[in-house]
């Protein structure tokens, strides 16, 4: 039987191998037809003036003719077709945008989007009116060279959106006229010989960072808090001009330090042997790596990453072409290793990702976007660092081309990422784990530190005073490190995201390229077998230590409890659970339309991005925190889907840790009254899906004093004890007989001494 049953499993796996080829092999089919099915969703006049028809698609990637009368306009063609559009969502951007022969935007159209913009109401006509700067603009100047791409306006609360669909259309339309499609000149084979620069490998050794900036290894930006107000002021944006970001105008806005790590001697110099060994590994042929560096009042790295992904502060630009980083590019460095190099807030390592043309022997810039409050809109200054790499680390060679888009610039051939393979996949999530050996021992320590509490719970139970101060520093922990400086926030979307990936392709190294949240999951996951969901919810969540260290201060100042009655608190419970259950079955419709309703969760706003954020979400996140105060852990107990996702799993629970006296519940009911959470029946028994495992309960359970068992037991013991003794059975105590000291039969005394022996 059990051979029939092994048989039957490896007959389902191939069935399942096989439906998922197919099912990628029409998601491909589906990829070539995509222009063919969103032009539908377009009018010609959209793109082109007077416009009345398309022709048939052409090519790879598919363009397709404009036409007015049967005469050609231009081409429509769709942005992802040609680049990474990528956005917020985690889901390609696709937008259908017409362009002449001669390479000038005539029209944009956004087809389809998963972007959850809506979620603080911004309409998509403004994000669209933002796209629309774009249009007029001469993109063929920009393919030449000639030009810098053109900046799109900055949408407040949707930036990384709007700087995505710019980026996307614009390197779309680079790579497009680069392609001489739009020209028909692209017909000709003719044998050309250019020069091609690389970089020198062979050169090799350590310097200095004084070394490094004297000979333009390492160039930098320096700017003062009164440099940029000026800039400003000179723009004509007075509004954020006044509004700086410190009091001082000569305090220090930003001092930006750039440079290509991937050039052995930079690299070796600024990263150490063992980083730059790693990197080196990890970069495929001809790719960079770009190392930035910063400190002072303003951050190159921002906070749209953190959920967003994309790094929208920043942007590599190179012939035209600019790229913005995303998280999976970026790895924190805590120190650099070039002697003399000064202490930065802020050091990141930028991996130029290979569908991105870069050639690090060309000149190329680092944009920084400058970001200030104006009112209700946000204004935006551009600095750029322009890089030229000195001449000793280049090598030229000569090498023969074929057909007219040869570009001396370019290497002689690109490897794919197909012909790559995945062996140096992991390299990126093992540096990530590797560069973050500090906050990782700190975590592995705290939740050993956390089991070895829950192991030894009834020792330090019976020591209450103790048992405070532990939980109290634990939350604080929790809060202040873990939450505010680490931002291992768990969240109900990395529960949707694990599921999905479960379902569409699931790939253990995008979960593990977050240490401490892979950590924390794990961790999670372990503590349901044991404990239930009480480990994370009452220990490890830092917005639930939040709000049990703000009630356990509002108490102190004397802020009224409320407890509500147990029968409308037991039907609130379910609250929790129908949210989680909402969002798990719109994840399967639309993850980025469940992101957007995951908003109920005010984690991101209290903790990640520690209030600041825009009024709607902080007073949101105000209020709960203010519920909290009168009804302990509100949210927790009533509206948090993440402990609801946690809840439900935790049921499969192996061991029972909380103890219990027969007298539970009937007819005592000190641990129901008393617990924080009211996690237990009047009957007794306790709600391990409700329960935080705070332990009071457990403090009571071993407390002579107040718990009414324990109180009888040390009566009984103190009454036995009473029995034991002589007057408890009415005998007089024996008395106490005198020792008298004796010399040869005569008693001494006290004040004669001992007759001398030898007398």
């Amino acid at each position: 039987m059990f051979s029939n049953s092994k048989s039957g499993l490896r007959a389902c796996l191939r069935a399942l191998v096989v439906l998922t080829v197919a099912v990628f092999s029409a998601a491909a089919c589906n990829a070539a037809d995509q222009l063919a099915t969103y032009i539908q969703k377009v009018q010609p006049s959209e793109l082109f003036e007077g416009a009345d028809g398309f022709g048939p698609p052409q090519g790879e990637p598919p363009i397709a003719p404009v036409l007015r009368g049967g005469s050609v306009l231009g081409y429509a063609y769709l942005n992802s077709d040609f680049t990474a559009s990528t956005g917020y969502s985690g889901k390609p951007i696709h937008i259908v945008v017409g362009i002449t022969a001669d390479g000038v935007v005539r029209g944009i159209k956004l087809v389809d989007h998963k972007e959850p913009i809506v979620l603080i109401g911004i309409p998509q006509t403004r994000v669209v009116a933002a796209l629309n700067s774009i249009i007029g603009k001469d993109l063929g100047r920009v393919a030449a060279g000639l030009d810098r791409p053109p900046q799109v306006d900055i949408v407040s609360g949707a930036t990384v959106t709007v700087l995505v669909m710019g980026d996307s259309v614009i390197r779309s339309a680079v790579k497009l006229i680069r392609s001489h499609r739009l020209d028909n000149k692209g017909s000709a084979q003719t044998p050309v010989v250019s020069e091609v620069k690389r970089v020198d490998d062979a050169k090799t050794g350590i310097e200095d960072w004084q070394a490094l900036l004297g000979d333009g290894s390492i160039r930098s930006l320096r700017l003062t808090v009164g440099d940029v107000s000026e800039a400003f002021r000179t723009a004509k944006q007075d509004a954020a001009a006044n509004n700086p970001e410190a009091t001082s105008e000569t305090e220090r806005f930003i001092d930006l330090y750039v440079a290509p790590v991937n050039v052995p001697i930079v690299g070796r110099s600024l990263l150490g042997d063992t980083l730059y060994e790693r990197l080196r590994k990890q970069l495929k042929p001809d790719q960079s790596a770009i190392l930035v560096a910063g400190d002072g009042a303003y951050s190159f790295k921002g906070s749209g990453y953190v959920r967003g992904g994309i790094f929208d502060r920043i942007e590599l630009l190179q012939d035209g072409q600019g790229l913005r980083f995303h998280d999976h590019d970026h790895t924190r460095i805590p120190t650099l290793a070039a002697t003399g190099s000064p202490k930065l807030r802020e050091i990141a390592l930028f991996v130029v990702p290979k569908d991105f043309t870069f050639n690090i022997t060309e000149p190329w810039e680092l944009q920084l976007l400058v970001q200030r409050t104006a009112g209700a809109k946000k204004a935006v200054l551009p600095y750029n660092v322009g890089y030229a790499l000195p001449d000793r680390y280049v090598k030229t060679d000569k090498v023969t081309q074929i057909g007219p888009t040869a570009n001396p610039s370019a290497p002689a051939a690109e490897t794919s990422p197909e012909a790559v393979g995945n062996e140096t996949e992991p390299q990126l999530w093992i540096k990530i784990w590797d560069g973050s050996r500090t906050k990782i021992a700190i975590t592995i320590g705290a939740i050993l530190t956390l089991t070895a509490i829950f192991f030894f719970q009834d020792w330090l139970v019976r020591r209450p005073k103790l048992f405070g101060y532990v939980r109290t520093g634990f939350l604080v922990f929790t809060l202040v490190w873990l939450g505010w400086y680490a931002n291992a926030q768990l969240s109900v979307v990395n529960v949707l995201t694990f599921a999905n990936a479960v379902v569409s392709g699931f790939n253990w190294q995008f979960f593990l390229a977050a240490p401490l949240i892979f950590l924390l999951w794990a961790a999670g996951a372990a503590a349901l077998l044991f404990w239930g969901r009480g480990p994370f919810c009452g220990w490890l969540c830092p917005f639930g230590a939040l709000q049990e260290l703000t009630n356990g201060l509002a108490k102190k100042l004397g802020v009224p409890q409320v407890k509500l009655p147990w029968g409308l608190h037991e039907r609130l419970w379910p609250v929790k659970y129908m949210i989680f259950l909402g969002l798990f079955g719109l994840s399967f419709y639309s993850m980025a339309l469940a992101e957007t309703f995951s908003e109920v969760e005010p984690f991101k706003t209290a903790i990640v991005l520690k209030f600041a954020r825009q009024w709607p979400f902080v007073l949101f996140a105000l209020s709960l925190l203010v519920a909290g105060l009168f009804v302990e852990r509100f949210y927790c107990r009533y509206l948090c889907p993440l402990g609801a996702a946690l809840a439900i799993p935790g049921r499969i629970r192996m061991f029972e840790w909380l103890k219990r006296w027969p007298e539970c519940g009937s007819p005592c009911q000190r641990c129901s009254k008393e617990c924080p959470v009211q996690a237990i029946h009047p009957e007794g028994q306790i709600n391990v899906n409700e329960c935080i495992y705070c332990m009071h309960c457990q403090e009571l359970y071993q407390d002579d004093q107040r718990c009414p068992h324990m109180i009888q037991v040390r009566l009984k013991r103190e009454k036995f004890m009473a029995l034991s003794t002589p007057e408890s059975r009415g005998e007089a105590p024996a008395k106490k007989q005198k020792v008298e000291v004796t010399y040869k039969g005569a008693p001494i005394k006290k004040t004669e001494s001992a007759p001398d022996q030898s007398a």
